[in-house]
């Protein structure tokens, strides 16, 4: 049997999300989202990014460090079949793997290379929750990461709709300014756990330091209040592709 491989962090995300619930189900659904990466004391070294800010984009790899555990399953059921039918784990990009690693492409917005906490990249479109470890960063490379005519198997068909978001502006003014954006993209991608449709169910969401409660008729969602607060229960359920 192989030798076990060790890893350590290079790095974290400081993002909105205080909980797993609310993330976004892949990385550039919500561009309007904004994260930072903060290198870890023995990666703080502005050398390390030279060279890093011609591109547009980078690749994330990163532990799914919320969705631990002992064990693993060949099979999960994602919620883009409706969650009734099992895919093989590595048919999916569920967060249960026999390695909780993920992978996601964002956008850089720009490399800060001086500041009380080391060099800082600005990104938008994350997909992670706030403390999420980082693992490495490699650019994205056009010519080679892009597949135009890749099939996509049973996740086919692009992103799923977008809800309808009604929020009254006085509520949306509760939110810090610079992730207002950010939250009604979110919204728009539909936060709800896979199987729940229940109307008059009302849900809560932390993000940016607020709690923000809505409900779902359709495809309109209508935010019922925002309030300062902590985390909100994660009421996720985990599996996607």
């Amino acid at each position: 049997m192989s030798e076990p491989i060790q890893m350590r962090p290079i790095a974290h995300i400081r993002s909105a999300f205080p909980t797993k619930f609310g993330i976004p189900r892949q990385s550039g659904l919500a561009r309007a989202l904004t994260a930072q990466v903060v290198f870890e004391p023995p990666y703080r070294e502005a050398a390390a990014l030279r060279g890093l800010e011609e591109f547009s984009h980078i690749w994330l790899i990163w532990q799914f460090s919320a969705a631990a555990r002992e064990g693993w399953s060949p099979t999960v059921r994602p919620p883009r079949l409706g969650g009734n039918q099992r895919m093989g784990v590595f048919a999916t990009r569920s967060p249960f793997r026999p390695n909780a690693i993920g992978l996601s492409a964002v956008k850089l917005e720009r490399v800060e290379l001086s500041t009380p906490a080391g060099p800082l990249l600005h990104v938008a479109g994350a997909d992670l929750m706030d403390g999420t470890p980082i693992l490495d960063i490699k650019p994205y490379l056009p010519y080679a990461d892009s597949i135009p005519d890749a099939a996509g198997g049973f996740a086919s068909g692009g992103a799923p709709a977008r809800l309808e978001v009604a929020c009254p502006p006085e509520l949306l003014a509760r939110v810090p300014e610079g992730l207002r954006a950010g939250l009604l993209e979110v919204l728009a991608c539909d936060p709800r756990p896979p199987y729940q449709h229940d109307p008059d169910r009302r849900y809560g969401m932390a993000f940016g330091g607020v709690e923000v409660s809505f409900t779902v008729a359709g495809d309109a969602l209508t935010v019922r209040d925002i309030a300062a607060g902590g985390k909100t229960e994660d009421r996720t359920g985990g599996e996607d592709t």
